[in-house]
């Protein structure tokens, strides 16, 4: 079940917690536990104390794990969509229509539940004017109250046990394609430099999306590592497992992240070769080598092509080194 209360973003934290008490408290008691966004009223010295005192944990969601409070999320698309339809030109009155747009959710059946929050709760659903037009009989509650509460027990155990089902199908679904990542202390791996966290290292869409190798120092869970940051970086630790990519010998952008060393000195590269008297350099040199190799070898064809093309063959791009 839903309530929406309107709110401005400047009313401090015991003003939330005021509205807390008026619209929701007093009708389904003090929460065992709560989840909310990491913003700063619910970060407050002032909400942890409180709701410590009173016996209710307090649980955060993180952005790289919407699964902590995804059902919020869907509700708030949902509420959008019906103030939009019950608003339409009328923008200044939102505040007013939300008592309207809580009891039409409230009485829509859920996809997952395939019954109305106002059934779950309350085991009936309330008369709304098209249930008035014709009027239709009401059958009011059994007056036994153990029956009453089996009655409501099985429906909340019904409802369960379809929710579980749903995730489980969703689960399958989104997962179908997804390959579980798990690094232990001691791997290398890069870290995906997003905007709202990286912005020095994001200030344009040329910078590298991504930085490293870094090493992982701890493993908290399947889903959260710490890595071993260089302190000019001045922020947590601690990243999820979205943003972190396994480092390879061979990986190509490992040549990306190289600096150009200074003219006529030569890149010493570490590669990962360990051996007794520590691991083994390779120069930048060796690999100027190569190209310069290549580069021979493809002037001896062409050179060699020149007298073919009175033969219909295809001209030969000219390689410039």
């Amino acid at each position: 079940m839903s309530h929406f209360i309107p709110c401005n973003k400047t009313n401090d934290v015991t003003h939330i917690a005021e509205l807390y008490f008026r619209e929701v408290a007093r009708l389904h008691g003090i929460p065992m536990s709560t989840v909310s966004a990491r913003d700063t009223k619910f970060l407050s010295h002032f909400w942890n104390t409180f709701w410590k005192q009173l016996g209710t944990k307090l649980n955060y969601s993180t952005t790289c794990h919407p699964q902590t409070d995804g059902q919020t999320e869907v509700t708030n698309r949902t509420l959008g969509t019906l103030l939009r339809a019950l608003i339409k030109p009328h923008t200044k009155v939102w505040d007013l229509l939300l008592p309207h747009a809580e009891f039409a959710y409230n009485k829509t059946p859920s996809r997952a539940s395939s019954l109305s929050p106002f059934k779950v709760v309350y085991r009936i659903d309330p008369l709304g004017p098209l249930d008035l037009i014709p009027l239709s009989f009401y059958q009011k509650p059994h007056p036994d109250t153990a029956a009453r509460v089996e009655q409501i027990k099985k429906v909340h155990q019904l409802v369960r046990s379809k929710i579980e089902k749903s995730n489980k199908a969703y689960q399958a679904q989104a997962n179908k394609n997804k390959k579980k990542v798990v690094f232990q202390p001691g791997h290398l791996v890069w870290i995906h430099l997003k905007n709202e966290r990286f912005p020095s290292k994001r200030k344009n869409k040329l910078m590298p999306r991504a930085n490293g190798p870094f090493e992982v120092f701890e493993r908290i869970n399947d889903n959260a590592y710490k890595v071993d940051l260089p302190g000019d970086y001045r922020l947590s630790v601690t990243f999820n497992v979205a943003d972190l990519q396994a480092y390879h010998e061979d990986d190509y952008l490992a040549d990306l992240r190289i600096k150009s060393s200074q003219q006529g000195e030569d890149d010493v590269v570490p590669t990962t070769i360990d051996n007794e008297e520590g691991p083994t350099y390779q120069s930048r040199s060796n690999t100027s080598s190569k190209v310069q190799a290549l580069v021979q070898i493809v002037q001896e064809r062409q050179g060699s092509a020149h007298g073919l093309k009175n033969q219909n063959f295809p001209g030969f791009v000219h390689l410039i080194s």
